[in-house]
């Protein structure tokens, strides 16, 4: 483990290895959430309702499952294309960025985003005053790139070795 690692709060290796897992399967949840409504792939999207036949990835739940303060908002953008290609690509970019270990700070931002954004869609959580899963998710994706968690089962560290990527610290 290099001295950059530990000045990193990184002094155990196995600090990586469950860094690096739990950011694939974040990014799996992301990437999958992506598959599904692009194809349809019957698990929370019907084939009938896949994007690439027509159906719109946002239009099911923000019509009809958004409450609280902002359902509203959210009921007058469900299924706007604008929204579902937003959604859509936004889903893609942040499952395959965290797949890959690489733009981990782009990723984060985008990826707490859209988390919050689908939080404040269903206000109260319905077992829980405030709190609920994507509150969660978006403050692990925070401690992931803290960690440096694309440097263990990812590209990261090659990634952050691009002289663009130096140039440009956000892209790290």
């Amino acid at each position: 483990m290099s001295t950059d690692d530990r000045s990193q709060g990184q002094s155990d290796p196995a600090i990586g290895l469950v860094a690096g897992v739990i950011r694939l399967a974040i990014g799996w949840v992301f990437l999958w959430a992506f598959l599904d409504k692009t194809f349809g792939l019957g698990h929370a999207t019907a084939s009938k309702d896949a994007w690439l036949d027509g159906g719109s990835p946002t239009n099911g739940f923000l019509s009809f499952a958004t409450d609280g303060p902002f359902k509203g908002i959210y009921r007058d953008i469900a299924g706007q294309g604008w929204a579902d290609w937003l959604f859509m690509l936004g889903l893609l970019g942040i499952g395959v960025a965290l797949m890959l270990g690489i733009a981990m700070r782009l990723a984060t931002v985008a990826g707490a985003l859209l988390l919050v954004l689908m939080w404040s869609a269903v206000l109260p959580p319905a077992s829980n005053p405030f709190m609920d899963d994507h509150l969660i998710y978006a403050a692990t994706l925070v401690l992931l790139t803290l960690l440096n968690a694309g440097r263990y089962l990812g590209i990261g560290r090659m990634w952050e070795g691009l002289p663009l990527v130096q140039r440009t610290p956000w892209l790290r």
